[in-house]
């Protein structure tokens, strides 16, 4: 995800304020791993796992940042950021400027923040606007992306003002989130999601109000998080508080092509005499879902909220998990979301603990590669693969 301007946006939370995709480094080449000619097979009862050096090479990290999130739909912010004619944000993804607008016809659009005279910003930070002026030298664009003047042109041959709009970039909505496709040839957002739309709809993404975001940076490749965010297999040992909430006995995995469901009925209140939940009025009946659509995004979805996670790296052993915690409005001003956040907090931090750990296992000469529990890490398995696949297209 981009970072915007919003002043909405939340704390850090744990560690140290940090940056995007745009802080990066650019290299001159790009390397494989030396194990980068490995396979995943198929049966995830056959198949070891991405090889240690996948998450510790820095010469992979260029080619993520060119293959996968640069090619991948990306949440660069929300829909309500641009509900009305002449709303607008400015993101950068993957190091590129980004301007969102939403214009006087009602259509959202997506451009580069880059004047086509000699790269100055159109806009800056958000807000509404009727044209964005460039604060170089005042080249002017319209809400759709035309160059409407160019002061001081006048003598400049074969100067065709049709031929200097801003560049777009593919853009969609969907739930609560505007998204992004660096690639010119994407497909449509909503199609590309497939299975999800239908499978998220109970939960009215779209009618959900932000109650607060959190940035968790960790020692880490971000790889190592997703890991980790895609199985429950660790929930006994890791998550004592989440385990009591969840049937641990029925937690499940399902596959789709891009993405994945694990899902758990939450107890009933036949344990609540002894200890404190947070969904103590669970009537038995209620499910945890959690969605992950690759590469880097994932909803944690709850009966009474909805929360966001995008996962980014900000080097090879460094990656920020970006929290945005989503209520109905009606419940957005009550006890709820505090609470909720509160629980939901100390489960990142478990997981950024063990997440860092396991990193600076991988870099042990006794670790190269490991086996999947072909019952609990079906999940971990399809990124693998996923993963795999891309990096060789």
């Amino acid at each position: 995800m981009a970072r915007s301007t919003d002043p909405s946006s939340g704390p850090i939370t744990r560690f140290t304020p940090t940056s995007w995709l745009n802080r990066i480094p650019n290299m001159a080449t790009v390397s494989r791993s030396r194990n980068s000619n490995f396979e995943i097979d198929p049966a995830v009862g056959k198949s070891w796992t991405l090889p240690a050096d996948v998450y510790l090479d820095p010469a992979l990290l260029e080619r993520e940042k060119q293959v996968l999130f640069s090619k991948t739909w990306q949440i660069v912010g929300r829909r309500d950021q641009v509900a009305n004619p002449g709303d607008y944000f400015t993101a950068e993804l993957t190091g590129e400027p980004l301007l969102i607008v939403r214009g006087s016809d009602g259509v959202l659009r997506g451009f580069y923040n880059v004047c086509r005279h000699r790269a100055g910003p159109p806009a800056e930070g958000c807000g509404s606007r009727k044209v964005f002026r460039c604060g170089y030298h005042g080249w002017t664009y319209s809400l759709d992306g035309r160059l409407l003047n160019a002061p001081e042109m006048d003598g400049t041959t074969n100067f065709d003002h049709s031929q200097f709009g801003l560049q777009p970039v593919p853009i969609g909505e969907w739930g609560a989130w505007v998204f992004v496709n660096l690639d010119a040839r994407a497909g449509a957002l909503v199609s590309g999601l497939r299975e999800l739309p239908e499978q998220a709809a109970k939960y009215r993404l779209e009618k959900l109000k932000l109650a607060e975001r959190r940035e968790y940076v960790m020692e880490c490749n971000w790889k190592v998080y997703i890991d980790n965010y895609l199985e429950g297999y660790h929930l006994p040992s890791v998550h004592p508080s989440l385990n009591r909430e969840l049937d641990y006995g029925q937690y499940v995995t399902e596959t789709f092509a891009f993405h994945s469901r694990q899902a758990s009925p939450i107890r009933g209140p036949e344990n609540e005499k002894d200890v404190q939940r947070r969904y103590s009025q669970a009537s038995g009946g209620d499910e945890a879902e959690y969605f992950w659509i690759f590469p880097n995004w994932m909803l944690n979805c709850y009966p009474d909220n909805v929360s966001l996670n995008i996962v980014l790296p900000l080097a090879t052993e460094r990656c920020v998990a970006v929290f945005e915690w989503y209520f109905p409005e009606s419940v957005v001003k009550t006890e709820a979301p505090t609470q909720t956040i509160r629980f939901s907090d100390e489960i990142q931090i478990e997981d950024g603990r063990i997440c860092e750990v396991v990193h600076r296992n991988l870099k042990s000469r006794s670790y190269t590669r490991g086996r999947f529990s072909a019952k609990q890490e079906k999940g971990v398995h399809q990124f693998h693969r996923l993963y795999a696949n891309w990096l060789e297209s």
